[in-house]
């Protein structure tokens, strides 16, 4: 596996995904991250398994491994694919993995992905910040309008002439 230098902060945040309400990454990404085969990792999560309880680290179902194949295209089973659904790490699950790993890479890295985590999580507090600014303001909008479109109506009233008077001619009777 290269060795690269540095890993930059959006290619851990892009590794990140959103499965069962939580923020994970999965074991391939954790492993290339830390410089260790797939193989080497899931071992040391089976050899070290009361440091991953169920929320550190869990094994998607086919459905979701099916779906999620699909959208980062992984080979198929027949051709070369995994054996076994892969385990998604959670931001204290891929902190433990790299405490199991005990690599100089593997400890670097994790760093790398606990401030990935951090970010994510920042962003998300952000964006739950900016729809509550968006609906306040549809919310004025909606106020506004309703003021606008009776202003318009009034308008309206006051454009139709009124029907002119008509004065009758002839005589009346009294009481009629």
């Amino acid at each position: 596996m290269p060795k690269r230098r540095g890993t930059p902060l959006i290619a851990v945040e892009s590794r990140i995904l959103f499965l069962r309400h939580q923020r994970v990454i999965l074991d391939a990404d954790i492993a290339e991250l830390y410089g260790v085969p797939v193989r080497r990792l899931n071992e040391q999560v089976k050899r070290n398994q009361k440091r991953f309880p169920s929320d550190f680290v869990f094994r998607l179902t086919e459905k979701e491994h099916k779906v999620l194949r699909s959208q980062i295209a992984t080979s198929n089973q027949g051709r070369g694919g995994r054996r076994y659904t892969p385990y998604a790490f959670t931001e204290h699950g891929a902190i433990m993995a790299a405490a199991v790993l005990n690599s100089e890479r593997a400890v670097q890295m994790s760093v790398f992905v606990v401030r990935a985590f951090v970010r994510l999580r920042e962003m998300l507090a952000t964006n739950r910040k900016l729809a509550g600014k968006i609906d306040e303001l549809e919310n004025r909008l909606d106020i506004h309008d309703s003021t606008i479109q009776d202003l318009i109506e009034a308008i309206k009233e006051l454009m139709t002439p009124e029907e002119p008077r008509r004065v009758r001619i002839g005589f009346l009777l009294p009481g009629a």
